[in-house]
């Protein structure tokens, strides 16, 4: 199990550093100073150099570290919450004090080691900060008259957490082939008569579409429509996995692995390819599709932790979860309905209106 994310310590003063997406920079919160992730990468990585070169002199042998795999300096400082409501692991720093699950907001989170696991090959850092987040979600909240008042109370939306989720990003060909029947209709009338006529075609289409980095998230604690909702992400920003990034958030490890999240990604190219296919089909009346075959092959995958604000909201038994795009703002969220205000309302427009056709029922 995880530990948190490595604690980067600030060169000036040893105060915990922790990366803010609007400077694209690290800075520490006690003595102001910012650093570029290549100043702490280098750093960082002089002092492995040097912990390495000792490590050398006292083993005869060091075993080798396995590809992609995490090393002990990155996981030295790394702790897990294990969440014993909904399974959810969150990999985050040793100063993070977890109050309660990103997911499924139950608040007893249990810390425990981290034991290793794939490492990431590519993570967008967060863009927003926590303060705009909130903000975000106060503007989503308003004017929505029948949401419970504990969604609404600030206490509560200050309670949302950002969390590296995790995704398969898939390099794939998907090759398609389709039969359409095509028809058109012409009327016309002959004397006392009108006549239809229908002509039908049958239409071939076939192609195939390359695509790069198809994302589809690899957790089972996310619902893979909010995934869906707040795409797209800005690939421009992907950057090399560091763990500079990571402190001051949770990271999600994943537990759907590469070839479980086939059957996803194959849709969704197939869906594409469909599209692309159907829409060439022009010139008739009526199109229905006759026969389809498609076929899929998987070019490569990258393992990235992608930017997301989580708060999850428990209401008359039921969790209700609102995520938004830490990069670029895009949210969605689910919203209940309280009852009592809901009714309410009813009872205020219906009494005046019941009077008013009373009146006229009297008057006719």
């Amino acid at each position: 199990m995880a530990t948190e994310i490595t604690n980067h310590k600030c060169p000036a003063c040893t105060g915990p550093l922790h990366f803010v997406g609007a400077s694209g920079m690290l800075e520490c919160d006690y003595c102001g100073s910012k650093f570029t992730v290549e100043e702490i990468e280098k750093l960082y990585a002089e002092e492995e150099a040097k912990a390495a070169e000792n490590t050398a002199k006292k083993e005869a042998a060091e075993e080798e570290i396995p590809e992609n795999q995490w090393s002990s300096a990155e996981t030295k400082n790394m702790k897990v919450y294990s969440c014993p409501s909904c399974g959810a692991e969150l990999i985050c720093d040793s100063t993070t004090a977890a109050t309660s699950c990103p997911y499924c907001g139950n608040p007893t989170v249990i810390p425990g080691q981290f034991t290793g696991g794939l490492k990431p090959d590519l993570v967008i850092p967060f863009k927003l900060n926590k303060e705009q987040a909130a903000a975000a979600l106060e503007k989503y909240y308003k004017g929505k008259i029948f949401l419970p008042n504990e969604f609404k109370n600030r206490n509560h939306i200050e309670e949302i957490k950002g969390v590296y989720v995790p995704f398969w990003l898939c390099d794939c060909k998907m090759e398609g082939k389709a039969m359409y029947r095509g028809a058109n209709v012409r009327k016309w009338r002959e004397g006392d008569y009108d006549v239809t006529e229908t002509t039908y075609f049958n239409v071939l289409r076939e192609g195939n579409l390359d695509f790069e980095m198809i994302p589809v998230d690899a957790s089972t604690k996310m619902p893979d429509e909010h995934m869906d909702a707040i795409e797209p992400f800005d690939y421009s920003e992907l950057k090399p996995f560091s763990t500079a990034y990571l402190p001051g958030f949770y990271a999600d490890k994943y537990d759907v692995g590469q070839n479980a999240s086939i059957a996803r990604i194959s849709e969704r190219a197939k869906n594409s390819i469909k599209r692309e296919l159907r829409g060439t089909v022009i010139g008739y009346m009526m199109v229905n599709t006759v026969s389809e075959n498609y076929n899929f092959n998987k070019k490569g995958m990258k393992y990235a932790l992608l930017p997301v604000w989580m708060l999850s909201t428990k209401y008359n038994g039921e969790n209700f979860l609102f995520a938004m795009n830490g990069q670029t703002g895009k949210l969605i969220g689910d919203l209940p309905v309280d009852k009592k205000k809901f009714w309410g309302l009813f009872a205020a427009i219906a009494a005046p209106l019941s009077v008013v056709l009373s009146l006229i029922w009297l008057l006719m």
